[in-house]
């Protein structure tokens, strides 16, 4: 069966790898899956058709035969789940590499996505200028125990796996920031996950798809 994911028609990061179907693009890669990319538009995204797959009007879904999911954290753990190469087969080590994709999410994304709210939705508000070092802290917390935890260690736990590459791409959204390259076990653990080839051909794909030219049809 035929995988199809969504993505931007036209990223709002120019193809820079930050919007979220380059996570599931990855893990399709790293599966060793074949795929097809629907682009949507800013207007297709609020329309009952692409609602019918993503209730909250986002990229990127996901389509194999009569499935639909959303959420990458949950399209990404569907991959893991049933194809080899994100999740070891030992019990524990698979419990394990499941919680790192769910801290990543839960844990250390939501300080991250709210620097990028108060810089860019926000930035223009009284209290904006006052708001943003405190988050700066309160990610630079996070970081700290992040890096405390990982130490010398190449990814979080023995192998890499799905939570390795949930964190490395949360992490990423902070490269714009600047804060990253304050941790340097971090920055280093990034740009170990860049660097597999899987990732390599994710971001490679997703940068060609939005610096192509539009089609004849595209311009209508």
């Amino acid at each position: 069966m035929t995988i199809t994911i969504t993505a931007f028609e036209r990223s709002p990061d120019g193809g820079m790898g930050l919007a979220r179907d380059t996570r599931v693009r990855w893990a399709l890669e790293e599966a060793g899956l074949r795929y097809e990319v629907r682009p949507v538009s800013f207007s297709a995204m609020k329309q009952p058709a692409h609602l019918a797959l993503h209730p909250f009007g986002q990229i990127p879904t996901y389509e194999e035969g009569g499935l639909a999911l959303f959420e990458t954290g949950a399209i990404v753990f569907h991959i893991a789940s049933r194809h080899p190469g994100l999740l070891p087969d030992d019990a524990d080590a698979r419990a394990r590499a499941i919680t790192w994709l769910f801290a990543a999410l839960n844990t250390v994304e939501p300080p991250i996505l709210e620097l990028a709210t108060a810089k860019f939705a926000e930035g223009d508000k009284p209290w904006s200028k006052e708001r943003m070092p405190l988050i700066a802290d309160r990610i630079r917390h996070r970081l700290g125990q992040l890096s405390d935890r990982l130490g010398d260690a190449e990814w979080l736990d023995d192998a890499f796996s799905a939570g390795d590459l949930m964190m490395v791409s949360v992490l990423l959204r902070l490269r714009p920031s600047g804060i990253l390259n304050e941790f340097p076990q971090l920055a280093a653990y990034v740009a170990r996950g860049e660097a597999r080839p899987a990732y390599q051909r994710a971001f490679a794909d997703q940068l060609a798809f939005n610096t192509a030219p539009p089609s004849a049809a595209d311009q209508g």
